[in-house]
C-alpha cells in the first residue's frame, strides 16, 4: 500500500441515509487530501455501504487501491469484493483472542492510517476506537472525519 491511507469504520446499524455524505467524504479524501488507499471491514451496514461507495469511487479514480480488512482471515475463508485490490490482515493479530480480533484490527488501522472516516453514534467498541483516534488526532497523528 502506497501513499496516504484512509480507514473507514462505523456501527453495524448505521442508517442508509449516511450513504450520500459518506460518498462525498470519500471523494473529498481522494481529490483534496490525496488519499490513494482505502481499507474497510465487512461486518454490518456501514461496511456494506462503504464497499459500494468505494467501488463507485474506483470507477472515477481507477488509481486508488481498495482493501478489505480481514480480522478473521486465519479462521475464515475471505472473498475479496469485486473491484478491490485484495485483503489486509494486520501484523500481530494472530496472537489476539478471536473475540478481540475486530477491536484490535480497528486499533491497528487507526495507528497505521493517515485518515479515519467514521460513523459512530452508540456506546461500544466503535466509540472506544473513535475516542482513541481523536486522542491521536490531537497529536497530529491522524485526521478523523465524523459522519
Amino acid at each position: 500500500m502506497n501513499g496516504k491511507t484512509c480507514f473507514l469504520m462505523g456501527n453495524r446499524h448505521t442508517p442508509s441515509n449516511i450513504r450520500e455524505p459518506l460518498a462525498e467524504t470519500v471523494e473529498k479524501h481522494i481529490t483534496e487530501y490525496g488519499v490513494t488507499t482505502f481499507i474497510v471491514g465487512r461486518y454490518g451496514n456501514f461496511d456494506n455501504m462503504t464497499i459500494g461507495v468505494l467501488r463507485e469511487a474506483k470507477k472515477r479514480h481507477n488509481d486508488i487501491e481498495l482493501y478489505l480488512l480481514t480480522p478473521y482471515a486465519l479462521t475464515q475463508k475471505i472473498d475479496t469484493p469485486e473491484g478491490f485490490n485484495g485483503t489486509f490482515y494486520p501484523d500481530g493479530l494472530e496472537k489476539v483472542p478471536l473475540r478481540l480480533a475486530i477491536t484490535q484490527a480497528n486499533k491497528y488501522m487507526v495507528q497505521n492510517s493517515d485518515y479515519l472516516i467514521t460513523y459512530c453514534h452508540h456506546i461500544g467498541n466503535t466509540r472506544n476506537i473513535v475516542e482513541y483516534a481523536q486522542k491521536r488526532e490531537k497529536k497530529g497523528l491522524i485526521k478523523v472525519t465524523l459522519l
